[in-house]
């Protein structure tokens, strides 16, 4: 399964992209020193750099994977990125917020943010919840989820695509 390292110009992408179970780093959620690009260019290499800066492309090409989006619309950059043979399935395996791993959360982790974010308890009844232990952050497929299905089938990205 393909990593990647997200610019700045490429948030909403990084969210999307962990939503289908990518492993995903967003630049402005590390705590850069010095020269962004250059710490871009040379570090977690492991990872796909996905840029729409053109200069940063050409800097970074032949020294780490790099792959340039070239569109500032989600779906679009969504239809770039499937020369990457990515699958565009929605999963519950990582957090949107901060790419941290979900897991199933406890009955008292469950209540507690539910309480917190004045969740109905009945939601547990309802739907499978899912639960970021960095964020304190609570998942399920609700309501949002046939939204993104929606907007994956209107850009020819669902699951069948």
């Amino acid at each position: 399964m393909s990593k990647f390292i997200c610019d700045r110009m490429l948030r909403r992408l990084a969210t999307w992209l962990r939503i289908f179970g990518y492993d995903t780093l967003y630049a402005g959620d590390l705590n850069i020193e010095g020269d962004e690009d250059s710490f871009l260019i040379n570090e977690f290499r492991d990872r796909i750099l996905l840029t729409r800066d053109k200069e940063l492309y050409k800097r970074s090409e032949g020294i780490r994977p790099v792959f340039l989006i070239r569109s500032d619309r989600l779906g679009e950059q969504l239809r770039e990125m499937k020369v990457l043979g990515l699958r565009f399935e929605l999963k519950m395996d990582r957090c949107s917020v901060c790419n941290t791993p979900l897991r199933r959360p406890s009955d008292e982790e469950a209540l507690e943010i539910m309480k917190r974010e004045n969740i109905r308890e009945d939601l547990r009844k309802r739907f499978e919840l899912w639960y970021c232990e960095r964020c304190k952050k609570l998942y399920w497929m609700g309501g949002h989820w046939k939204n993104m299905q929606r907007f994956l089938k209107e850009y020819g990205l669902g699951e069948d695509n």
